[in-house]
């Protein structure tokens, strides 16, 4: 795909990379290269988004009277790729792209006035109560009781139950919840959608191992326990019994997103990977046709779905809602992703086993033997092994292939 860009396009363009030059310091560079997960520690993320923020860039697609850019459409995917390019961590999405746009459009006054702010400035860090240990996939059917007390504090729900897969719930300040309000109804007219203050009595959060083995500072997934919390009423958002409508909605913008900048910038290291690394017949690994080949694919799969990203964000911009084609998005955004984290892995060879085994030898709890290798590949396993599940969060990618059946296909 051909793209003409103005000349005030290739302004911004350069405005951007000259202050990524100048933002994105040594020190936060050699801590992306190490992240499995394309994040850093807590203390980097807030590092990198508060630098955003004071540039006025931490929520580009922020509308202007909440504190956004309000840019075009244009230099919003320019801002992106440029980030991509430049290997920059992304935005911790759970305050900033997930709650965020559902309490700017169902929130009261009062809570857009007390929670917005500090999520753009990053004082206070969310995570995401959706999934439940018999709930995941199928989310209606969530068991979290919320019952209804009274006393001299006024009106609150009381919580009992647990979420889990709960990213970075030990970090977090605050979580978006889904509960169940009742069960005399339908299963989704029986949910309510609460925000809740994570320092609440009867918060308990239990870290989960995963497959990709613990690194520092990116220990990534809990479960979260609710004995007796109480959560003010006035935490609510919108009515209660209509958290399945929000719930929908902040999916549109989990679901979505822009998977092509991050995988141009993981093929070309690929690339630089199999460049030095023997094939078969003695030469360079990249010179080998059938990697070739390969390589070649996963171009032709970016591109295509650069296109579909650029041809949804274009009718974002004239107020078309995202709707199934955010399924569309999280099931080919995934999907490559996990394909270029094999291609990786493969790139790398025996370089990348010593990572293996290190992974399976601290989830058994034996000592890891020393790790030898290129610095590239101490992340390509467990890489390979975190994006595993990626096909799986925001709601499986065979449930997103019944919604496209359903809604686009009409089946």
């Amino acid at each position: 795909m051909h793209l003409d860009f103005s000349p005030q396009d290739q302004q911004f363009r350069e405005e951007v990379r000259a202050w990524i030059a100048q933002a994105y310091d040594a020190d936060l560079r050699a801590m992306m290269a190490q992240s499995k997960n394309g994040y850093l520690d807590k203390a980097g993320q807030v590092r990198w988004q508060k630098a955003l923020h004071a540039r006025g860039w931490a929520a580009p697609n922020w509308p202007k009277e909440y504190g956004g850019p309000g840019w075009s459409a244009t230099e919003r995917f320019i801002f992106q790729s440029e980030l991509a390019a430049a290997g920059c961590p992304p935005v911790s999405p759970m305050g900033l792209k997930m709650v965020a746009p559902v309490i700017m459009k169902y929130g009261t006054p009062e809570q857009k006035q007390r929670f917005l702010p500090p999520i753009l400035s990053s004082d206070v860090w969310w995570c995401q109560g959706y999934s439940e240990p018999n709930s995941g996939s199928d989310l209606a059917s969530l068991q979290l009781r919320a019952d209804h007390g009274s006393d001299g504090d006024g009106e609150h729900y009381i919580l009992n139950g647990s979420k889990i897969w709960t990213t970075h719930a030990q970090w977090a300040d605050w979580m978006f919840c889904l509960v169940r309000t009742s069960r005399e109804s339908k299963r989704q007219e029986g949910i309510s959608f609460l925000l809740l203050d994570m320092h609440t009595p009867g918060i308990t959060v239990s870290a989960l191992p995963t497959l990709d083995g613990p690194m520092p500072g990116q220990q990534e997934v809990n479960q979260v326990f609710f004995e007796n919390v109480r959560v003010p009423v006035a935490n609510r958002i919108g009515e209660e019994g209509k958290g399945w409508t929000y719930a929908k909605y902040l999916l549109e913008f989990e679901r979505g997103g822009t998977y092509s900048p991050m995988l141009r910038k993981q093929l070309s290291k690929i690339a630089e990977i199999a460049a030095e690394q023997p094939g078969d017949d003695g030469g360079r690994l990249l010179d080998d046709p059938v990697f070739r080949r390969k390589l070649a694919a996963l171009h032709l799969r970016a591109a295509a779905l650069e296109a579909v990203e650029l041809r949804v964000f274009s009718g974002v911009e004239s107020g078309t809602s995202i709707g199934a084609a955010s399924s569309m998005l999280k099931l080919t955004g995934t999907e490559t992703l996990q394909a270029a984290s094999e291609l990786a892995v493969e790139a790398a060879g025996p370089a990348a086993l010593p990572f293996v085994q290190d992974t399976w030898a601290e989830l058994q709890g034996r000592d890891a033997q020393p790790r030898v290798g290129p610095d590239y590949a101490a992340v390509l396993a467990p890489r390979y092994f975190n994006y595993r599940k990626a096909s799986i969060y925001g709601g499986s990618n065979e449930i997103q292939r019944n919604i496209i059946a359903k809604l686009v296909l009409g089946l």
